[in-house]
């Protein structure tokens, strides 16, 4: 059985982050996205995994390599365009060839991973699983109805309450999904979709069957969703320094601090992780909080945020809460002019000013 990751997204709810980095490589308690995902796929024993890139697919390439760091084989695939998942699938049958595999977007995380699904799929009978959970607003999903252990409908953004459980981005397929995507027509969007496929498979009759996910699942296509997929994942870290931290430094709770990484005369709460070679003085780390390696945080605090790599905040009053801050940015106190307010900002950002 093979393993197929989408990563060819833009991540357009994430800009300006990913104007010029890729989504799937945001780290969430200083790994990056991408890495939940090829870990959970591993850990279910696949070894051979497809993973489809666009436009950030050298930073894809470079960040995860050539699988051998995970005892696997990558193999990329170059969407041509941005066609939808069902396109992305097609294009990559020349290294799914007709094996079974799994699908999984390279932007969620799971609790538990997909040990359990994978292994029902391998030894049943079934044509299609997707996995589903439960959620409170069913119409921002697409969405499936059931009869019994069984799929019978596929729904895009319901207008109409018909279904609460919503597809999460792991899907795994047999080889009669291969007529099923050729058949399809461009939906609205001009995309070929996935759910599209699925229907089809269930219109003619095929056996797709539900896997309820009753854990927490991470969608981290959103600033706020980022913030939270961080908090749980800092929760689950496993505590060690190997970095240096003087005698004036107070650290408490689940703390991870990277090789290389100067404590200096600051406070650190976990749950927090630190990473290579960075530079923490007179400043306050608080909890939930993860700063990516050869950042320096000096004279500022920070706390339920994420920092990431090769970052600079220094001299801040005020604590700072609830931020993504991309990578090399710098945080300094401004020069002393008349009070102005003087921005340079990118598409899509926000500022909040207190009034």
């Amino acid at each position: 059985m093979k393993g197929l990751i989408l990563s060819g997204g833009k991540g357009t709810r994430l800009r300006p982050i990913t104007h010029t980095g890729a989504k799937q490589l945001v780290p969430l308690a200083n790994k990056p996205i991408i890495f939940y995902v090829i870990e959970d796929l591993v850990a279910a024993g696949i070894d051979e995994i497809g993973i489809v890139v666009g436009d950030t697919g050298e930073q894809i390439r470079q960040a995860v390599g050539d699988g051998s760091r995970w005892g696997v084989r990558f193999t990329f695939v170059e969407q041509s365009r941005p066609g939808g998942l069902a396109h992305a699938v097609k294009e990559s049958r020349p290294f799914l060839g007709d094996d079974r595999f799994i699908l999984c977007l390279a932007d969620n995380v799971t609790q538990g991973g997909v040990n359990d699904l994978v292994r029902e799929f391998r030894d049943g009978t079934m044509n299609c699983s997707i996995v589903l959970t439960e959620v409170k607003d069913p119409s921002a999903f697409g969405v499936a109805v059931l009869e019994g252990d069984r799929v019978v409908r596929l729904v895009e953004k319901p207008r109409e309450s018909i279904s609460n459980l919503a597809l999460v981005g792991i899907y795994l397929f047999d080889g009669t999904v291969w007529p099923a995507i050729e058949a399809l027509k461009p939906s609205f969007r001009g995309e070929l979709e996935i759910t599209d496929a699925i229907q089809y498979l269930v219109q003619h009759g095929h056996d797709v069957r539900p896997h309820i996910h009753r854990g927490w699942w991470l969608d981290t296509g959103k600033k706020d969703d980022v913030i939270e997929a961080n908090r749980i994942l800092l929760d689950l870290i496993d505590p060690k320094i190997e970095g240096d931290i003087d005698d004036a430094s107070s650290i408490t709770g689940r703390v991870a601090i990277g090789a290389g990484a100067r404590i200096i005369r600051s406070v650190i709460r976990g749950p927090a992780a630190i990473g290579e070679r960075a530079h923490i003085e007179n400043a306050y780390i608080g909890p939930f909080s993860s700063v990516s390696e050869d950042c320096q945080i000096v004279n500022a605090e920070i706390e339920h945020s994420i920092v990431m790599r090769g970052s600079r905040i220094v001299g801040i009053e005020g604590r700072i809460e609830s931020s993504l801050i991309g990578r090399n940015a710098e945080i300094a106190v401004a020069p002393s002019l008349p009070q102005a307010h003087r921005f340079t900002l990118g598409d899509h950002s926000r500022v909040e000013l207190r009034g």
